[in-house]
């Protein structure tokens, strides 16, 4: 699908943070992220009050990029997934319809059978979400008239008056 302008309303803002909540329970993960692919965090569920979620955005959206020159020197299109095992913490990354990255940190608690799993599921939902605001972009765009102007309630008798 083409790019977009990211145009979310609440509701459908509620329904991602539903999303991620789920995602957070059903993987035992210590924090999930939603990212889109210029760095700016979307949503998130869990504890991040010890994290810099703004770096963290960043860095995983240059993650994904350099990831993706990568995948382009070996023919691919893009690698969709991405995982790195530390001492504590394990980190999974994975673009959600090319459009967002969503991002899951999780310890021994759980394991990445697990999160893997969930997420997979937690990104079908997360896809119909973003291809609904997709497609209400591209018919707010088709709609788009003079009535959508900001001058498009001033008249030329109000343009008059002014300058009387």
């Amino acid at each position: 699908m083409p790019d977009f302008d990211l145009v979310m309303y609440e509701s459908e803002f509620r329904r991602i943070d539903e999303e991620l909540k789920k995602l957070f329970q059903q993987a035992n993960a210590k924090v999930v992220f939603l990212v889109d692919k210029n760095g700016q965090l979307i949503a998130s569920a869990g504890d991040t009050s010890e994290m810099d979620t703004t770096a963290l955005a960043s860095l995983t959206a240059g993650n994904i990029a350099a990831t993706g020159g990568i995948a382009r020197l070996l023919g691919e299109k893009e690698f969709t997934l991405l995982f790195h095992e530390g001492e504590k913490d394990n980190i999974h990354i994975s673009l959600v319809g090319s459009r967002v990255i969503l991002v899951v940190i999780f310890d021994q608690r759980s394991s990445i059978g697990l999160v893997r799993l969930r997420v997979k599921k937690a990104s079908e939902g997360l896809q119909r979400i973003f291809e609904e605001i997709a497609a209400k972009s591209e018919q707010k765009k088709q709609e788009k008239t003079l009535d959508d102007s900001p001058f498009a309630e001033i008249t030329d008798e109000d343009i008059d008056n002014l300058f009387r």
